[in-house]
C-alpha cells in the first residue's frame, strides 16, 4: 500500500501559494519532501508498474521548482503532477495518463492538450470511416469511468455528414476525461492508488486510440 497524502500536504500547498518565495520554501523544504514530493513519487511508481514493460512508456514526476530560464516571477509551482505516457520530445502534444495535485485538491485521468492540425485531420478521417467503433469507445469510456470525455472546440465546427459525429468534429484540443477530488478522506485514506489505477486501466483504450495519431 502506498503511504499517501495527508492534511499536511495541503498545508504546504496553500503555504506555497501564499508565500511563493525562497525564504519560506527553504523553511518548509522538509515538509515539501515528506508530505508532497515523496508521496507523489511512490504513487507514480505504483501506478507505473503495470506499464513498465510496454516499449516506450515512461513515468514523469514533476518537481515544484520552476525553470529559471523562463523568467517566471514566482520561483515555485503551486502543485505537482505525474504522467504516464510514451516518450517523446513534446509532452504537450502526446496523450497521457496523469495525476495532478494543487491547493484545491487533486485530479486524475486522461489528457492530450495540443494537437497538430494534421493530427486532427487524421482523427476526423478515422472516425468518419469507423463511426460505430469510435462512438462505442466514447460511450464505454464514459460508462466505465463515470466521467465525460470533453474537449475545447472550434467556434465553427468542421463540415460533417454524420450528425452523430458533429460534436467530435468540433474538437480542437484539450481532450480529456478527468475525475476531480477535493481534499479529504478520498485522498487521505487507503485505496487512492487502487482507485487511480482502475481509472487508468479504464482509460487505456482511449489512450491507445489517440496514441495512434500522435505517434505518427
Amino acid at each position: 500500500m502506498v503511504e499517501g497524502f495527508t492534511p499536511e500536504t495541503f498545508d504546504f500547498l496553500w503555504g506555497i501559494r501564499m508565500n511563493n518565495n525562497r525564504d519560506w520554501f527553504l523553511c518548509h523544504k522538509q515538509q515539501y519532501q515528506c508530505a508532497l514530493y515523496e508521496p507523489m513519487k511512490r504513487l507514480g511508481q505504483a501506478l507505473f508498474a503495470p506499464y513498465a514493460q510496454e516499449p516506450g512508456m515512461i513515468l514523469k514526476v514533476s518537481r515544484i521548482y520552476r525553470d529559471a530560464r523562463l523568467h517566471h516571477p514566482q520561483p515555485y509551482k503551486e502543485g505537482i503532477w505525474l504522467t504516464i505516457r510514451h516518450a517523446g520530445e513534446d509532452w504537450t502534444t502526446a496523450p497521457c495518463l496523469f495525476f495532478d495535485i494543487c491547493p484545491e485538491g487533486a485530479s486524475y485521468g486522461f489528457g492530450v492538450w495540443r494537437l497538430a492540425t494534421a493530427t486532427m485531420e487524421r482523427f476526423r478521417r478515422e472516425i468518419a470511416a469507423k463511426p460505430e467503433e469510435f462512438l462505442a469507445l466514447i460511450a464505454q469510456t464514459e460508462f466505465d469511468t463515470g466521467c465525460p470525455v470533453t474537449a475545447d472546440c472550434y467556434k465553427r465546427p468542421k463540415p460533417c455528414e454524420d450528425p452523430r459525429l458533429l460534436p467530435f468534429y468540433a474538437w480542437r484540443g484539450n481532450i480529456s476525461c478527468v475525475r476531480e477530488v477535493s481534499p479529504g478522506p478520498e485522498l487521505f485514506e487507503p485505496g487512492l492508488e487502487q482507485r487511480v489505477a482502475q481509472m487508468f486501466s479504464q482509460l487505456m483504450p482511449l489512450y491507445a486510440f489517440f496514441q495512434r495519431y500522435c505517434g505518427e
